[in-house]
């Protein structure tokens, strides 16, 4: 499939389960993700779908539940997105946010020894 379509089909697949997440779901654990991205194989069977979490969790807790209501959340992106096929979806925790505050947090130490 054309690299542009999956690239527009994960970029709405992204913003379809921000909106399941926040307006379908009952769980506050679920209220608290964050999507931050998505692959989607080039035949549309497969979706990794990174995450993050406003709250202060175990990052393994947080992907086996997301992982357990994958298959109620994939049921609701079958009704709103118009795709032949919808895809099955892995959640994966993005650990990219944290990894970057830890950078920053390291720099501005070093900048603060700097001025000493």
């Amino acid at each position: 499939m054309n690299q542009i379509k999956i690239k527009k089909i994960e970029s709405e697949l992204n913003k379809t389960i921000s909106d399941i997440l926040f307006q379908e779901s009952t769980d506050e654990l679920m209220k608290s993700i964050t999507i931050t991205g998505s692959e989607v194989s080039a035949d549309l069977s497969f979706a990794k779908v990174y995450f993050t979490s406003l709250r202060d969790m175990d990052h393994k807790v947080a992907e086996k539940e997301m992982n357990e209501a994958s298959d109620f959340i994939r049921k609701f992106v079958a009704q709103k997105m118009d795709l032949r096929q919808t895809p099955k979806i892995r959640f994966v925790y993005d650990e990219s946010i944290e990894y970057g505050s830890k950078i920053e947090k390291i720099l501005s130490e070093i900048h603060e020894n700097e001025k000493e």
